[in-house]
């Protein structure tokens, strides 16, 4: 469960650190107090889109941090491990989330930075939001077979799964038929182009680097000329009368007057030997070099010609000598394909009919699990909403084939495949006895939706291990004994999850086992929400307000005192 939610400068909240507990809770306040920051601090915690319009007005950050408490076999244990965060994952859970004025956005969870996906991945198995935005999507057919699949997952689950898999491999080889089957008049123009490039790339059997070290020869071959002059004329000068000889009689005078002077003039005798000995050396290597300098005309013309063969070609198929081998491998493997393209069309569609018929078969086994979960699911709603004082309505899981004239046979019907099957759903209701059975969205009030939802909701509950659930107004649209009986089943559900409800109702409120005030306040010309975890004395005052409006009477507090001990009465014999 969420045990600690702290806000720190989002919106009109400055600071709010608020402590939960096990059970139902509610958030009451006046419209526009700031109910549904709450909401948005625990959607920003569970991965959700944020950006700097949240930051409170003349701060540089907004910092959300959550403290949950979960059991050690929880699923988000073994995320935590794939995303290689450390830790103890045992019992707590931290999450924290900064948005700066800039709109970056950074996330921990128990101290380690994380991306948003990661984030994501894991408040999905914490927390649920369910939002108006959710009455909307009920009304969209092709969220019903999310639905269905949902409830159904021990059932559904590992069949959808498999069929998923042959049909991402069934598309990827019937587009390589399609493409194959497609393109024959351009594959034969291709082919012609391909043989004579790989003929034109092979006959100048290149080799890798060749360029470079070519370049190298060129440059010695067309300088060698200069070259020789300049080698020849510094040995001249070295070996001749005035090099080296000159240096071995200054050697030669030095030694007979050194003894004369051996401190001064012996170091100075030394460094002109070694002197003599480098100049000596670098005079020999420079007889040598000049001995193997090359003038070669004929061997300078192949270069030049074997450099122009490389640099057409470059400017056809690569910048290098290595691109231009590697778009050779590419063409040939390309011109294999189509060399041997009829053998290649037999062969993808032998394998194509081979998994057609493992994919239709896959797709009937996911059909009839679904038609096997539909007609339970139906049940179940009716038997929820039936707790919600709908109980006259009918409810059913409309299961129909996608038919398509063109499309493939599956136990007699022609049905288009997609990604989720063959199968279209979608949820038909009759909101009174003798009533035809129309789709949801022409019949369903937005109280009746509420309560669709609610009882989805409770149902899903049952199914998955999330431990947050949380209702933004799930009451809208509903009053009387039908708000009521949306109190009880909230405060049921939070035997098996803790559950939030932003709520206008006093009928609901009263249900509660933790009751939070959202009030709005200026201070020193500011606005600030604040958050109030009621006593039960508050708890009175707030239903009065609820009741009755600005004005509390006597009458009002004795009317929320009265609420509070049915409420604790219904919940005493749950």
């Amino acid at each position: 469960m969420l045990v600690t939610l702290a806000i720190r400068n989002l919106a009109v909240v400055e600071a709010v650190d608020v402590h939960f507990y096990s059970g139902f809770h509610v958030l009451t306040g006046e419209t526009g107090a700031g109910k549904s920051i709450i909401i948005d601090a625990l959607g920003l915690l569970a991965g959700g889109r944020g950006s700097a319009d949240l930051i409170r007005y003349d701060c540089d950050k907004a910092e959300i941090e959550g403290l949950f408490e979960l059991g050690q076999g929880h699923p988000v244990w073994d995320a935590l491990v794939r995303m290689g965060i450390e830790g103890n994952h045992d019992e707590h859970l931290v999450i924290r989330r900064e948005i700066t004025a800039t709109g970056k956005s950074t996330s921990r969870i128990n101290g380690q930075l994380v991306n948003l996906t990661m984030l994501r991945e894991v408040g999905e198995l914490l927390v649920n939001i369910h939002g108006q935005h959710e009455h909307q999507n009920l009304l969209k057919p092709d969220r019903h077979l999310h639905l269905l699949d949902t409830y159904g997952e021990h059932i559904i689950g590992s069949i959808k799964q498999q069929y998923k898999e042959k049909y991402s491999a069934f598309a990827k080889v019937e587009k390589e038929l399609r493409e194959l089957q497609s393109s024959s008049q351009k594959a034969y123009q291709m082919l012609d182009l391909y043989r004579f490039q790989l003929e034109e790339i092979s006959s100048a059997q290149l080799k890798l680097e060749e360029d470079e070290w070519l370049g190298e020869e060129r440059v010695k071959l067309s300088s060698s000329e200069k070259m020789m002059d300049s080698v020849s004329g510094s040995y001249n000068i070295l070996h001749g009368s005035s090099g080296l000889s000159s240096i071995s009689s200054a050697i030669s005078g030095l030694k007979d007057v050194t003894g004369f002077d051996e401190k001064g003039l012996k170091p100075i005798l030394d460094q002109l030997q070694t002197a003599f000995f480098q100049l000596e050396d670098v005079t020999f290597q420079l007889r040598d070099y000049r001995e193997n300098i090359e003038f070669n005309p004929e061997r300078l013309e192949e270069i030049e010609q074997r450099l122009d063969i490389i640099l057409t070609l470059k400017r056809k198929y690569g910048d290098s000598i290595e691109q231009i081998l590697s778009y050779y491998e590419n063409i040939k493997q390309e011109s294999d394909l189509l060399e041997h393209k009829d053998e290649r069309l037999e062969e993808l569609q032998k394998q194509r009919d081979g998994m057609l018929a493992s994919l239709l078969q896959s797709a009937h086994e996911l059909s009839e699990a679904r038609r096997q979960c539909s007609a339970d699911l139906a049940e179940q709603v009716e038997g929820e909403l039936k707790d919600l004082q709908m109980g006259r309505t009918s409810l059913q899981v409309k299961l129909d084939l996608l038919e398509d004239p063109r499309g493939y046979d599956v136990a007699g019907h022609k049905v288009r495949l997609t990604k989720q099957g063959i199968d279209n759903v979608e949820f038909m209701i009759s909101p009174n006895p003798g009533e035809p059975l129309r789709p949801l969205g022409k019949i369903a009030s937005g109280g009746e939706l509420s309560r669709i939802m609610l009882a989805l909701k409770s149902i899903f509950a049952r199914h998955d291990r999330i431990p947050v659930l949380i209702f933004d107004e799930v009451d809208t649209g509903v009053s009387g004994r039908a708000a009521q009986s949306i109190a009880e089943k909230l405060f049921k559900l939070s035997d098996s999850c803790q559950v939030f409800s932003i709520t206008h109702l006093p009928q609901v409120a009263c249900m509660a086992d933790h009751q939070y005030l959202i009030e709005k306040n200026i201070t020193n010309g500011r606005t600030m929400t604040r958050v109030e975890s009621l006593s039960e004395q508050g708890r009175v005052e707030e239903l009065a307000r609820m009741l009755g409006g600005v004005e509390i009477t006597e009458k009002t507090l004795h009317h929320a005192q009265e609420m509070l001990k049915l409420a604790e009465a219904r919940k005493a014999v749950r």
